[in-house]
């Protein structure tokens, strides 16, 4: 079984993230928690779209699929459906998967199909300007919204779960050791598992919200997260959701061997 660093790809590095990045820290807990598991390199499919955490499968040296904005969750379910026994990941961020990719992301939700997706949140589309996103908070500033965001945002774990996510939950990547944990369970998960981690950009989001620097951004992370069950905040942190309940493959074949008997039934053969 590989370790830990035998995940990263070595040859792709340096890597293209900002300083004070949080996807380093996200993709170092990834590489730990497959090998926590032992899973070999090949029983492995990562697939993105486009996006700042869409470049992870690069730095990765498992098999991956890399394809356009928001699409990462279809290219996963095709590769789930083609091949059960392999364990496949979704990585996006906010732009890729619950904007662009919304739909994607509520409809895996509600097929429930046995993957796990790792949302990592930094509130703005970082890679091409820090426009905003819709998971940018309502009044906060971005590229596109100088004056502030007037819209509402996304709560991407309530709208994962009221699509019927059997598991959901939330860190940040002040969090490590819980990110790690939930991470792990979440893989283990039999049905969609979503793991939403709250991830700084201090380039823009932070530097146009005056948390300014990579250190003034895990403070606010630090001090604005509450663990589930330990007051109300702003940034909720935890397993939100885990219930067991028939994944897509699971009705799926119980649906074809119940066609199969009707079939032989009216046919006499």
């Amino acid at each position: 079984m590989a370790t830990a660093r035998e995940y990263l790809a070595d040859w792709m590095m340096p890597h293209m993230w900002c300083s004070g990045c949080g996807n380093g820290i996200v993709l170092g807990a990834l590489c730990r928690v497959l090998a926590e598991l032992g899973l070999g390199r090949n029983e492995v499919v990562i697939t993105t779209g486009i996006g700042c955490w869409g470049k992870a499968d690069d730095y990765m040296s498992t098999s991956a699929f890399h394809g356009t904005h928001g699409r990462a969750l279809p290219a996963a379910t095709g590769i789930k459906c083609g091949n059960p026994n392999l364990t496949v990941l979704a990585l996006m961020g906010d732009g890729d998967g619950a904007t662009i990719g919304g739909n994607h992301l509520i409809h895996s939700a509600r097929r429930n199909i046995d993957l796990t997706a790792i949302v990592v949140n930094n509130y703005n589309y970082g890679m091409t300007g820090g426009q905003y996103s819709g998971t940018t908070p309502a009044g906060k500033r971005t590229t596109t919204s100088p004056a502030g965001n007037p819209e509402r945002e996304f709560d991407l774990c309530r709208v994962v779960a009221a699509a019927g996510a059997p598991y959901v939950a939330r860190a940040t990547v002040y969090h490590v050791t819980l990110m790690e944990r939930l991470i792990k369970e979440a893989i283990q998960k039999k049905g969609f598992a979503f793991v939403e981690v709250a991830s700084g950009c201090p380039t823009h989001y932070g530097r146009l919200n005056k948390i300014v620097g990579p250190v003034k951004m895990m403070e606010w992370f630090r001090d604005s997260a509450v663990r589930l069950g330990q007051g109300e905040g702003p940034l909720v942190i935890g397993k939100l959701v885990d219930e067991d309940v028939p994944d897509f493959l699971e009705r799926y074949e119980a649906l074809r061997a119940n066609t199969a008997v009707d079939t032989e039934r009216d046919t006499g053969r």
